[in-house]
C-alpha cells in the first residue's frame, strides 16, 4: 500500500448477494491502485454471504445492520464509517476492471468536485451497454443512456450527465458533506437520481468517465418485482414534490395529470395497479415529512429550476423488459409534446 496515494473508501452494500459479492471483491483486489479500504455493509442477509466474505477477505470492514435499511440507509452507514478522502459506492453485482480507480482519480484531477460514474457494461453480455450515463426526464423519470445498445464510439466520449449511477458512484467526502448523503426515505430506487439532482441544485455536476469500465449484473435483489414498481413510482413523486419549486410544480401540473393517466394505464396492463395506489397512499401518509424536505431543499438551492430543466431530457429510454417498442414510442411521443409545452410556459 502506497500511503502517499489518497485513500479510497469502497462501500459495498450486501443483501443476499451470494457468490456475486465474492467475485466483486476479488476484482477489486486486482486493481492497479492499491490504497483503498473495503467496507461491507450487510442488510441482514440470510444466505450467510457476509460471513463468507469476511472469512475469505479478513481485511474488509464488515458492518452488520440489525434491520434492512435499504440501499440508502445501508450505504449511508458505510459513508459515515469511511476514512477515505474519496468514496466509491459499488453494487455487489459488479466486476471492476484493473484500472478503474486510477481512471476515476485522473478524471477528478482534471475536473474537481463532482459525482462520477464509469461506463457500465452488462455482465451477461459485455459487448452491450448497461449505462453510459444516467439521465432525468423532466417529469421525474430516470433512465440509463445507451442501455442495451452494442458498445460503440458514441459511448467513448466524456460528457456531463444528470446523475451518476448508484451501481458505481465515485465522489469525495467533501462533496457528500456539502450535498448530504442518500435520502433514507427512498429506501431504494431513484436514490441516485435524487442525489444527483440535489447535487446539481448546489452547483455540483455529474460526469461520465468512459475509460473507467465496470460490469454490472443489475437487479439481482428485487428484479422487476411488485416492490420495485411501488418504489419507482412513489419515489418519482417524492422527487417531483421535493425538488421542484411550488411555482414550477403548478405550471407542470396539467402535463403531470396527463402523465399520471398514462402511467396508471401502464400499471393496469402490468397488474400492478395496487402498487400504484399504495404509492399515492404512502406519499399522503408521509406528507409532513415531504413538506419539511421540500423546504430544506428549497432554502439551499443555488441553481434555479429553469436552468436545471434545460439539462433534463424530453424523452426516456424504456427497457424492453418493461414494455414493447411500439408502446415505448407512443409514450415518448406524448412525453416530448408535453415537455415542450411545459418548457414554453416555464
Amino acid at each position: 500500500m502506497n500511503t502517499e496515494e489518497p485513500l479510497v473508501s469502497i462501500i459495498i452494500l450486501n443483501y443476499n448477494a451470494g457468490k456475486l459479492i465474492e467475485n466483486c471483491i476479488e476484482s477489486i483486489h486486482k486493481s492497479d491502485y492499491k490504497n483503498f479500504e473495503i467496507i461491507l455493509v450487510d442488510n441482514v442477509s440470510t444466505d450467510n454471504s457476509q460471513n463468507k466474505c469476511k472469512k475469505k477477505f479478513p481485511e474488509i470492514k464488515l458492518i452488520q445492520n440489525q434491520e434492512n435499511l435499504g440501499y440508502c440507509g445501508g450505504n449511508n452507514i458505510g459513508i459515515k464509517t469511511a476514512k477515505g478522502e474519496f468514496i466509491v459506492i459499488l453494487n455487489p453485482d459488479t466486476i471492476v476492471e484493473k484500472s478503474w480507480l486510477k481512471e476515476f482519480l485522473q478524471e477528478y484531477k482534471k475536473i474537481g468536485l463532482g459525482l462520477y460514474q464509469p461506463k457500465l457494461l452488462a455482465l451477461d453480455d459485455t459487448s452491450r451497454i448497461n449505462s453510459a450515463g444516467n439521465m432525468i426526464q423532466i417529469f421525474g423519470f430516470g433512465y440509463s443512456f445507451g442501455k442495451g445498445e452494442k458498445e460503440n464510439s458514441n459511448h467513448d466520449k466524456n460528457y456531463l450527465i444528470n446523475y451518476a449511477s448508484g451501481a458505481c458512484l465515485f465522489t469525495t467526502k467533501q462533496v457528500l458533506e456539502k450535498i448530504g448523503f442518500f435520502d433514507d426515505f427512498l429506501f431504494a430506487y431513484h436514490d441516485d437520481l435524487e442525489l444527483g439532482w440535489r447535487a446539481r441544485q448546489l452547483g455540483i455536476k455529474s460526469h461520465y468517465v468512459p475509460r473507467c469500465v465496470v460490469y454490472h449484473a443489475e437487479s439481482f435483489s428485487f428484479g422487476w418485482s411488485k416492490k420495485k414498481y411501488f418504489l419507482l413510482e412513489r419515489n418519482r413523486h417524492y422527487c417531483l414534490l421535493t425538488h421542484y419549486s411550488r411555482k414550477t410544480f403548478f405550471k407542470m401540473l396539467p402535463s403531470l395529470i396527463i402523465i399520471e393517466i398514462i402511467v396508471i394505464m401502464f400499471y393496469l396492463s402490468k397488474g400492478m395497479i395496487k402498487e400504484k395506489i399504495e404509492g399515492y397512499s404512502n406519499i399522503l401518509k408521509n406528507w409532513n415529512g415531504i413538506k419539511k424536505k421540500y423546504l430544506e431543499i428549497e432554502s439551499k438551492k443555488e441553481i434555479k429550476d429553469v436552468e436545471i430543466i434545460k439539462e433534463f431530457k424530453n424523452q426516456i429510454e424504456i427497457p424492453s423488459i418493461v414494455t414493447g417498442r411500439i408502446y415505448s414510442k407512443k409514450i415518448n411521443y406524448i412525453l416530448n409534446i408535453l415537455s415542450k409545452f411545459f418548457i414554453k410556459i416555464l
